[in-house]
């Protein structure tokens, strides 16, 4: 039999405080981290350049919208750019909340950058592996690995106090259908347990950031937010300790709206549920935002009235009671890109 220790009760304590309260009831997270080159995309569907203080004056429309903001959003994904850069008023981003994200590439010296970061202010962390569904695929190897890299990150997290947030997405590119889609959703997150287990994660002070169970972009047969509900709580149920804290779905290409149907649907489900079933959205809790700031000045406020209209009815789908119909200047728009690459 192995034996090994967790961290200090101390430090358990820290990281499950932080996670906790990521995941507080009605709270979830804004995914600010696209990287340079993802976020030249979308400045340039709005017809603005893809400069450094571009991005700079939109992450600030977002970061400070309001401070009813707060209810909704307990914290930010923060690109490496992101976290030095400061508001107008010489604010640095980091400070402008009670958590805060980074987002990291490569495990070479991860737990020294990790230091660094937490130095900066960051409490917590997001790493990303993808998986797509084909005939053959994903491949048991290509699970495990996958896996593997998630536990690594995670042990590096927690040993410099900081909350790792753990990402296995499942893409939705192909044409499979719900069934099929549960199925790889619940052996990728039975993998993940397991190697966060051989790995001694403090599961206390970590969150899960899955895909939620949807068909294939491509699938011909269409299911209501009830079915997807269903699939999701029920491959989460199967395979995710209750010792976790809280899940924050990703919104995998979907509209802003269908983000938030979804989320009220899996927390309206019945059945045990012990964590909390919360969002860590990027592209649909923006858009509306994005589109109605169009990088002008005068229309700022509009920017921010649409971002924070989208995350108080995010905010109501944690809490299972969005009654839809939220509109907004993209919030129909199916945010779905093929092979899409960060």
């Amino acid at each position: 039999m192995a034996h090994f220790n967790y961290l200090s009760e101390e430090e358990q304590t820290k990281l499950r405080q932080t996670a906790e309260a990521i995941v507080a009831p009605g709270k979830g997270i804004l995914a600010a981290d696209e990287s340079t080159s993802t976020m030249g995309k979308r400045l340039a569907g709005i017809g603005v350049e893809n400069t450094e203080e571009n991005r700079r004056q939109y992450r600030e429309l977002l970061f400070t919208s309001n401070e009813i903001m707060k209810d909704y959003i307990s914290g930010v994904i923060l690109f490496h750019e992101t976290v030095y850069q400061k508001t107008s008023d010489g604010t640095p981003f980091v400070f402008k909340w009670i958590c805060n994200i980074l987002y990291c590439t490569g495990l070479d010296d991860l737990t020294k950058r990790c230091q660094e970061y937490k130095e900066q202010g960051c409490l917590f962390a997001k790493w990303r592996c993808v998986l797509k569904i084909r005939e053959h695929n994903p491949s048991p190897l290509s699970i495990l690995e996958n896996a593997n890299v998630l536990a690594r990150y995670a042990t590096c997290c927690q040993q410099a106090g900081i909350v790792p947030i753990v990402e296995p997405e499942v893409l939705p590119d192909g044409t499979h259908d719900l069934e099929r889609a549960q199925k790889v959703t619940e052996k990728v997150l039975a993998a993940v347990y397991k190697a966060l287990s051989d790995h001694h994660v403090y599961l206390e002070g970590t969150l899960l950031k899955p895909n939620m169970v949807t068909a294939g972009q491509s699938c011909p047969i269409k299911y209501t937010p009830q079915d997807v509900a269903k699939a999701t709580v029920t491959a989460l149920q199967r395979t995710v300790p209750a010792a976790v804290p809280g899940i924050t779905f990703l919104s995998g290409g979907q509209s802003e709206e269908e983000a938030s149907v979804n989320l009220d649907a899996i927390n309206k489900y019945p059945g045990k549920k012990p964590w909390a079933l919360t969002f860590s959205y990027g592209r649909a809790l923006q858009a509306s935002a994005l589109k109605a700031w169009s990088g002008k000045t005068e229309s700022v406020k509009a920017g921010q009235e649409e971002f924070l209209k989208r995350a108080k009815a995010n905010s109501e789908a944690a809490l299972g009671k969005y009654t839809g119909g939220v509109t907004g200047a993209a919030a129909e728009e199916i945010l779905f890109i093929k092979n899409h690459e960060y």
